[in-house]
């Protein structure tokens, strides 16, 4: 008789796979734990971006503390603080000189500067290629050589010619204008202003800031090259002033601000005048006088201080805003010619 087999029997499983299986499970479970840790690790790192990203918003917009500390924010504070006090101070001492508190120009000393400190320096507005104006001047009021250093130690006024420097530095226009005055000696130079008839404005600006800088003078006045000067009768007047620390003396005047491109005095920033289209009350620019302390803000604010066309306009302009005593003074007015007159036109 056949006998028929049976179905295979299954083998039981080898020692082999017995051994493997904990070991897979092992490795899970060890993948299982890092992969916790790796997600753990990103879960605190974005906690912490974010914590880092409202205290960087919060210091931005104020809201949150500030990135330095309370000592150091006060310090920073106190320090702006002292800057605004410093550049006040210079003004008010610039005006407690002018009250007696140190040595001053007074009719009491004869007529002589017994001191250093100048009574006046006049910056006469010169440029290149008009020598026949300063030797007119130089014939006619202004003195040369030893006498203009008399003028200056016995009355304490000091006269400078004052020209910008070529934009092409050291070309023949630099170079004459430095032959001169090794010859003559009575230029201001301004190295820090490229010579231009539009930038007048600019250049009247340095030239107080550089006044003021370099003499200590009580007034400083800006003068054209074709203008003529009674340096006595202007001394006589100067010296009623004493009392007034911030004053602005000129033959002062208004006009129509033109707004048509092709007028001579054309003036680019007409809109800002009013729907009138009339300039405030300003000095001629023929010539004006400025006492030091506001010379001396003009200084210490010559980068913000706004120009315009016109260099009276611009320096009228920046009167406005200051406790300044504005003088008429008619013998300023040099081209009427009034009775008395200090200038005239040459």
């Amino acid at each position: 008789m056949q006998i028929r087999e049976g179905p295979a029997r299954r083998q039981a499983p080898s020692a082999a796979g017995a051994l493997r299986s904990p070991l897979s499970a092992m490795m899970l479970a060890m993948f299982a734990t890092m992969a916790s840790f790796y997600v753990a690790g990103r879960l605190w790192q974005d906690a912490q971006n974010r914590v880092y990203l409202i205290k960087e918003l919060d210091r931005r917009t104020g809201q949150g503390q500030s990135a330095i500390s309370v000592d150091d924010t006060l310090k920073v504070v106190a320090c702006r603080q002292q800057g605004k006090r410093l550049a006040s101070l210079e003004m008010e001492l610039a005006a407690a000189k002018h009250e007696g508190f140190v040595g001053k120009y007074t009719p009491e000393t004869n007529g002589t500067h017994s001191g250093k400190k100048p009574l006046v320096v006049i910056g006469i507005m010169t440029s290149f290629g008009r020598k026949n104006y300063r030797d007119a001047v130089r014939k006619s009021w202004l003195p040369t050589g030893s006498m203009l250093k008399k003028l200056e130690e016995e009355k304490g006024i000091v006269v400078r010619f004052v020209v910008g420097r070529s934009a092409n530095r050291g070309d023949t226009f630099d170079r004459e204008i430095d032959d001169e005055n090794r010859s003559t000696k009575d230029f201001l130079i301004l190295d820090d202003h490229i010579e231009s008839d539009e930038e007048l404005p600019k250049k009247t600006k340095s030239f107080f800031a550089n006044a003021a800088n370099t003499f200590d003078a009580a007034f400083y006045a800006k003068v054209n090259d074709d203008i003529y000067i009674n340096v006595d009768t202007l001394s006589a007047m100067l010296e009623t002033h004493w009392d007034k620390p911030r004053v602005y003396i000129g033959c002062m005047k208004s006009g129509e601000v033109f707004s048509d491109s092709t007028h001579k005095w054309y003036e680019p920033d007409w809109w800002k005048f009013g729907d009138g289209k009339s300039y405030f009350r300003h000095a001629s620019s023929e010539m004006f006088v400025i006492s030091r302390a506001i010379a001396q803000f003009i200084s210490i604010n010559k980068s913000v201080l706004r120009t315009y066309a016109h260099d009276d306009v611009s320096v009228g302009s920046w009167m406005i805003g200051l406790a300044v005593k504005h003088v008429n003074e008619a013998k300023l007015c040099c081209s009427s010619w009034p009775s008395g007159a200090m200038c005239s036109a040459l």
